[in-house]
């Protein structure tokens, strides 16, 4: 009974984690027509209805998912048959399992058992999202090659340099955090960003960290392969290693780059903004500066930590949305630049103003 009860748990946690991610990388599809509208003065998507219920456009996405499943899948007759038709399923899962050790909260207590809120417990988690991201990767360089169409190829190349040079200053932008928190575990970072300085002032990453911060932001909506770093995939004007793609296989790659948004959003959640954590909550309730205590209930504290998570990430992906509706692309050139002479030197200088002033604080 206690084995089908832990089997239980951990399909539960990784159920709930997959359709967080899956059902917010299907409405972004929505937000981001609906976003780009407000800002350029324009009505958006509105004409999908269901019994005459248009309900502001928010069947658009079931709309779109409609047309991909019933247009025609055409493989061009140069393809590799087996590497062609796998390279979406290859982005996707990876998109995927990258947010497995991301935690949505701090702790569920049932009975005698005590549910951490995270798919997968890792005690090296911070690698193994970025390990799931940069595989990614191989999916693309797939489709380009076995595509059988040299430009798709040219796209493909072109995405795996962004991709790794963004990879390269993500890993070095995060090396700070983990030298402030002293963990690699995601939940521990989350935990530490709950202590307070000078009694009053949360101890999140954007305080401790806020080149970081901005670096790793930067870098991570080049990972996503969006405006202003969309080279490798320009729908208006350049050939992508997905142009040979159709159906439901180029939908797959559509969603790999929202649901790399959404992982790149609870990064930044967890990593800089504090993650599931509620300013100046505690297990037991609030606790203010100014010695006020306001006791809750526990199940109440975890559906506040819950949906202080979900609501952080909503939060950053409308800024990332934003970004991506008021830039310009990037020339080829200068995104390449910006990753490698940019991005990666200004990381390695916050390890080293990091260390010192660890030193530095570590020896008074």
């Amino acid at each position: 009974m206690s084995v089908a009860a832990d089997l239980g748990i951990a399909f539960g946690r990784v159920l709930f984690v997959m359709m967080f991610v899956l059902n917010t990388a299907a409405i972004l599809g929505w937000v981001e027509r609906k976003q780009s509208a407000i800002m350029q003065d324009r009505i958006g998507a509105n004409r999908a209805s269901i019994f005459g219920i248009r309900a502001m456009g928010l069947f658009h996405p079931l709309a779109d998912t409609l047309k991909m499943l019933t247009k025609e899948d055409f493989r061009p007759a140069r393809a590799d048959r087996l590497l062609f038709s796998l390279a979406p399923f290859v982005s996707v899962l990876f998109a995927l399992t990258a947010f497995a050790s991301i935690p949505f909260g701090d702790s569920l207590r049932v009975g005698d058992r005590v549910i951490p809120l995270q798919a997968v417990t890792l005690n090296v988690g911070v690698l193994y999202v970025f390990a799931m991201l940069s595989l990614g990767v191989y999916g693309v360089m797939m489709a380009g090659w076995s595509s059988g169409n040299n430009f798709a190829l040219l796209g493909g190349q072109r995405a795996a340099a962004l991709m790794i040079s963004a990879e390269v200053a993500i890993g070095a932008s995060i090396i700070g955090v983990i030298m402030v928190y002293g963990s690699l575990n995601m939940m521990d970072i989350v935990r530490a960003q709950g202590q307070l300085l000078w009694g009053w002032l949360p101890k999140w990453g954007i305080v401790m960290q806020p080149l970081a911060f901005l670096l790793f932001v930067t870098a991570g909506i080049a990972t996503t392969k969006r405006i202003p770093f969309d080279m490798p995939e320009g729908e208006s004007e350049i050939i992508g290693y997905n142009v040979e793609y159709s159906g439901m296989k180029f939908g797959m790659f559509l969603m790999t780059d929202m649901v790399e948004t959404t992982v790149i959003a609870g990064m930044c959640v967890s990593l800089f903004l504090g993650g599931w954590q509620v300013p100046f909550l505690f297990a037991d309730g609030f606790h203010f500066p100014w010695g006020a205590v306001v006791s809750v209930l526990p199940l109440v504290v975890t559906l506040l930590q819950v949906g202080a998570f979900v609501g952080k990430v909503a939060v950053m992906i409308f800024i990332l949305m934003l970004i991506r509706w008021t830039l310009p692309r990037f020339r080829y050139d200068q995104a390449m630049r910006l990753g490698w002479l940019g991005l990666f030197p200004l990381s390695i200088l916050n390890i080293v103003l990091t260390g010192a002033v660890l030193l530095a604080w570590g020896s008074r």
